[in-house]
């Protein structure tokens, strides 16, 4: 059974890349020292890099997602490398990436112990990323193989519409991961209430992690809450809450579990509801 370690991971002011560097590292030591299979940070985790430019440029949205551009292979390398050498599958969090159409889209990159890189836009965005910063949306829905089965990832505010979950997992992922980043106690349960709700309907695992701390300096980030949790079917096996663990709210760590995937498909062909199997028939009403 894979173990996952979920990031309650606090954005800082950090000022230069090899602070940044030890920093990632040393979160990714630990979690595969506790013998974690799957790391997986928050969504816009990597916007204290802003924090390596003038003030000018870390105080303005646009200015910065400009300026992030230049650390982008650096950022892709350091993941990479890790993932290597610890063998284990890294889902990073996001980061805004400016495509050739001028557009910007927010990437989840998911990094493999064998060197692969691949990622999943985010599909809706919030108003504040449409209205103030101008993120504009992705179109394609991924899931990705790993030696554990196939793992989808829905980015924050994704996870609060189930068409996209529903996809995946008729794909064959069994894990959600859902890098989030919320700036309201409301936002925060939204996305909770979100990934409850789609590890109910499609009887599979679900995990969320969260960006906590503030960041005065920040333009884009400067308040975040919420904790992380990997939540389960609510069924027979499973916690009859459907939360497996969760962290204590705005705390800095690593939450874990371990995962017993095959138990996905056991739930759902012997479960006491057919929640999965039962979502064609949800259509046939008029």
């Amino acid at each position: 059974m894979p173990k996952i370690a979920s990031a309650q991971y606090d954005i800082g002011f950090l000022e230069t890349w090899e602070n940044f560097e030890t920093k990632v590292r040393r979160w990714v030591k630990e979690a595969a020292d506790n013998k974690a299979d799957i790391l997986l940070f928050p969504e816009y985790a990597c916007m204290e890099l802003a924090s390596l430019f003038p003030q000018e440029i870390y105080a303005s949205l646009s200015g910065q997602l400009e300026a992030l551009q230049s650390l982008l292979p650096q950022y892709l390398d350091l993941f990479k490398a890790l993932a290597a050498q610890h063998r284990v599958y890294i889902q990073a969090g996001t980061f805004p990436v400016k495509h050739a159409n001028g557009e910007f889209r927010n990437h989840a990159y998911f990094f493999t112990p064998q060197g692969e890189v691949d990622y999943q836009e985010k599909l809706t965005m919030t108003r504040f990323e449409n209205e103030q910063w101008h993120i504009s949306r992705g179109l394609e829905i991924k899931v990705f193989d790993t030696v554990f089965g196939k793992v989808a990832i829905n980015i924050c505010y994704d996870s609060e519409f189930p068409h996209y979950a529903r996809q995946q997992t008729e794909r064959g992922a069994t894990l959600i991961l859902v890098p989030s980043c919320t700036d309201t106690e409301a936002g925060y349960y939204r996305v909770r209430i979100g990934c409850q709700a789609r590890a109910l309907e499609n009887q599979c695992y679900v995990v969320q992690a969260s960006l906590v701390g503030n960041a005065e300096w920040s333009e884009a980030v400067d308040v975040n809450c919420g904790a992380a949790a990997i939540y389960t079917p609510v069924d027979r096996g499973f916690p009859n809450n459907g939360i497996l663990a969760i962290g204590e709210y705005n705390k800095v760590q690593w939450v874990y579990a371990e995962l017993d995937l095959a138990s996905v498909e056991t739930v759902r062909n012997v479960g006491q509801v057919f929640n999965y199997r039962d979502w064609p028939k949800q259509f046939d009403c008029r």
